[in-house]
């Protein structure tokens, strides 16, 4: 653990880290619904970045949009902070759901976690990972190398509950049907989501969501995201690289990958020191999406998680619009600008 991390994180860099997300979901919530994926996506991207040169740390970007070359902004490897205090590891994800954002659907959020330089870890050429995630009092039950039924059956003994008491969330994918029989034949309930794997982390994560269990192949990126969030709130996760396409599988055993190691919340991020940070940009049941108001005011909810106090904390935002600032009145303005504006640092 990084002794310098701790003395100005409770009162800084937690909550500036969500000033960033925050920022991010205002931008891109001016997209919702008008068929943007790439608009959307790009107005998080610029306004996190934007925000992220204010924070007070020396971040390097493990897990963001991509390699330089494909990702002029947020990429792996890219600095990110104001070049002081402490060192740490960073994974963003702007837009989780831009098809979700795109189309006005319900659970897109935007997210980041931060860690002790050097624990995160890094996923290199595997692209999707097999996960299951459930709450504290079940993180001893889970085994991903036995079948979804007799997890199932354990986090229900674990948790003093029938099995058919328990929801499942799986992502609604062709690669799942047989997950999804087998999840009826126990008599589990099942949540289908067309994306979030975040999202259905934390809720999996979180007592009292509705959501007891998250299974399913999703993306490796977002698992070290969710890692973050699952340490944080003293869940179980346990992952296996599930490669899904031919030039993945080819490039994995290239690089002498084993497929079938078990990798834990302590593989995915080795510090026991992390912060998650997460915006609601289309409303949910876990966190409601940005709302503009007829007074020129925009409304956010957020989560921020901290690892060391087991801290959690639901941010209400209430943000005011300057009305000659707004995209809708002034051509040269971007979302990304209106976010910053909103959200401007003190």
């Amino acid at each position: 653990m990084s002794e310098q991390m701790i003395p100005r994180a409770d009162r800084n860099l937690a909550m500036e880290l969500v000033r960033a997300t925050e920022a991010a979901a205002i931008a891109a919530a001016r997209y919702m619904g008008m068929g943007k994926k790439e608009a959307g996506d790009q107005a998080a991207v610029d306004a996190m970045r934007t925000f992220l040169k204010t924070v007070e740390m020396r971040g390097t970007v493990i897990i963001g949009e991509g390699e330089k070359d494909q990702a002029p902004m947020l990429f792996n490897g890219e600095q990110v902070g104001n070049g002081e205090g402490p060192e740490v590891d960073v994974a963003v994800d702007p837009v989780e759901g831009t098809t979700l954002l795109a189309e006005g659907r319900p659970n897109s959020i935007t997210s980041i976690a931060v860690a002790d330089k050097g624990s995160m870890w890094d996923p290199g050429n595997s692209f999707y990972m097999n996960k299951i995630v459930v709450e504290a009092e079940a993180k001893s039950a889970i085994d991903i190398t036995k079948s979804p039924s007799s997890n199932l059956y354990n986090i229900a003994e674990a948790l003093g509950r029938n099995v058919e008491d328990l929801t499942v969330f799986v992502l609604d994918k062709p690669r799942h049907m047989s997950l999804i029989e087998e999840i009826r034949q126990t008599g589990a309930r099942i949540t289908l989501h067309a994306e979030g794997d975040v999202i259905g982390a934390l809720m999996a994560a979180v007592p009292g969501t509705g959501v007891d269990v998250l299974m399913g192949v999703g993306g490796t990126p977002e698992g070290v995201i969710a890692a973050a969030a699952v340490k944080a709130l003293g869940g179980g996760m346990q992952c296996m690289r599930a490669p899904q396409r031919v030039e993945e599988k080819r490039q994995l055993k290239q690089d002498g990958v084993q497929l079938k190691e078990v990798l834990t919340l302590d593989t995915l991020i080795r510090s026991n020191n992390t912060f998650f940070a997460a915006t609601g940009i289309t409303a949910s049941s876990f966190l409601d999406g940005v709302h503009f108001d007829r007074r020129g005011g925009v409304t956010t909810e957020s989560i921020v998680l901290r690892s060391l106090t087991g801290s959690i904390r639901y941010i209400k935002g209430v943000h005011r619009l300057n009305r000659t600032h707004d995209i809708g009145g002034n051509i040269g303005t971007t979302p990304a600008h209106v976010a910053m504006e909103i959200i401007a640092p003190d």
